[in-house]
């Protein structure tokens, strides 16, 4: 299976403690998501400040997470709290996605429902996005908690590294593996996690993502 050669990367979404991110630092965990969407249950700035963010240090990648936030706001945001990559989860123009990723890369979030046509979908970001996520279509903005049907994915050929995200909870890391080894996932560049590892908005339960780990990585 591709999983044998191809770990499969990870990030954990919706951090609002600096101690769990170093946590998720020590047992490997590649991309941690910081939400700077003040309606979201999981906005940073309720938990750490800008100079808090900053501070973090270690291999983990520190992915700053926008919806329909001003190209100027997110550029400040990425220099004052030291971002690594930025993700935007709202309606963003191939335009306004254009104007971040001139200075830093970014992963292009698209809600899916069953219906959709995928291709048509992100045909205008290929040029303006670095990467894309595949995230569950919901009333609001941000997570839902729910999956999607990854099926609908099997037929494309993406051209892109892609993360996958919704609803993906500890169970998941055979079917996970599962995926990895169809061709669509020769694109695939990780999965996102968060609220199915969660005690509360924001806080994650530890254990969870390490036996999630030892579960994928095996």
């Amino acid at each position: 299976m591709a999983n044998d050669t191809k770990p499969i990367r990870v990030k954990v979404c919706g951090m609002t403690q600096a101690e769990q991110v170093y946590q998720l630092d020590e047992m490997g965990v590649e991309f941690c998501g910081f939400i700077f969407y003040p309606r979201s249950p999981r906005y940073v700035h309720r938990h750490m400040s800008t100079a808090d963010i900053k501070a973090i240090r270690g291999k983990i990648n520190k992915v700053g997470v926008f919806v329909n936030a001003p190209a100027e706001e997110i550029l400040k945001k990425v220099n004052d709290c030291g971002l690594y990559l930025v993700q935007l989860h709202g309606d963003e123009t191939p335009r306004e996605c254009e104007k971040i990723s001139n200075y830093i890369t970014v992963i292009k979030a698209f809600r899916l429902s069953e219906l959709d046509n995928i291709q048509w979908k992100v045909r205008e970001y290929y040029d303006v996005a670095d990467m894309f996520m595949f995230d569950t279509e919901g009333s609001g903005y941000g997570g839902t908690g729910k999956k999607f049907d990854w099926n609908v994915l099997n037929e494309l050929d993406i051209r892109k590294p892609f993360f996958l995200s919704g609803g993906i909870e500890p169970g998941d890391a055979h079917k996970l593996r599962e995926f990895s080894g169809k061709p669509v996932a020769k694109d695939l560049f990780a999965v996102d996690i968060n609220s199915r590892f969660e005690t509360t908005p924001g806080v994650k339960e530890m254990e969870k993502i390490r036996l999630f780990l030892q579960e994928l990585r095996s």
